[in-house]
């Protein structure tokens, strides 16, 4: 460990720090990760992770580095493979060489589904809330198609604009038209059940459910922000879904 400067050891911790935060790991992780990286580098290290910086600094001495942080899709793949090079590099399994290619190459790594899987999978979790509604195969089937084609329109939309929230707004929206157009022509039983289903995979699960940690861990600030912009998600959905209704009744008087 004698040729690895502290400058060295502080920039891979704060890279460590960087990649889980911006893939969705909370605040209380992403300190805790990085602060055992230091310490299993023979370098104590102090981390204070916010939702738009990371600033690791030396506890022998001043060297201190802030990496900025742009929070925005997530991919918990990445949090687990960080995860498990910490653990190993921890636990001596493998060396500091070999910690440093794994977060270069977790960090360049372009991991993505298929299309085909991707939809496939938006249209499996649009079914299970019908089942609750104890809807009938007919709606449920329809479920399952609204909300591929919602997640279609999101995710179009969100390819060619990088303003938040509009998106799901957007996905809402073409839900919300279909489903009260099926209800119409009587192909649905139940619009309503249908949009509450299909919306599912446009529900932002994750920030949601890191926000309640952070608040619970008493990360207040994080767990604000990342509350925050579940609720503005949520927003966008409900505006999305009322739009939607009002269009279609005043197009089709529904």
């Amino acid at each position: 460990m004698g040729a690895i400067s502290e400058r060295d050891i502080v920039t891979l911790c704060g890279q460590v720090g960087t990649i889980l935060l911006e893939n969705g790991a909370e605040t209380a992780r992403v300190e805790n990760t990085v602060e055992y990286v230091g310490r299993a580098a023979d370098l104590p290290v102090v981390c204070h992770a916010t939702m738009t910086g990371i600033f690791v600094s030396s506890e022998k001495s001043a060297a201190t580095r802030i990496f900025k942080v742009r929070v925005g899709d997530f991919n918990l793949q990445k949090v687990d493979d960080i995860n498990t090079l910490s653990r190993e590099f921890t636990s001596h399994k493998i060396t500091y060489e070999q910690l440093q290619d794994g977060v270069a190459r977790v960090d360049n790594e372009k991991r993505d589904f298929s299309w085909l899987t991707k939809c496939f999978g938006a249209g499996l979790v649009s079914m299970p809330p019908m089942l609750l509604f104890k809807a009938t195969w007919g709606d449920l089937g329809i479920a399952f198609f609204v909300g591929i084609i919602g997640y279609i329109a999101s995710q179009y939309v969100a390819r060619h604009t990088k303003i938040p929230y509009i998106p799901v707004a957007v996905g809402s929206l073409a839900i919300s038209m279909l489903a009260h157009v099926l209800g119409i022509y009587g192909i649905a039983h139940d619009a309503n059940y249908i949009i509450i289903s299909a919306l599912m995979p446009l529900v932002p699960g994750v920030p949601m459910t890191n926000s309640l940690r952070e608040i619970i861990e008493r990360n207040t600030i994080s767990g604000l922000v990342r509350a925050t912009d579940a609720i503005m998600s949520g927003i966008s959905i409900g505006s999305g879904v009322i739009i939607g209704q009002i269009v279609i009744r005043t197009v089709m008087g529904g």
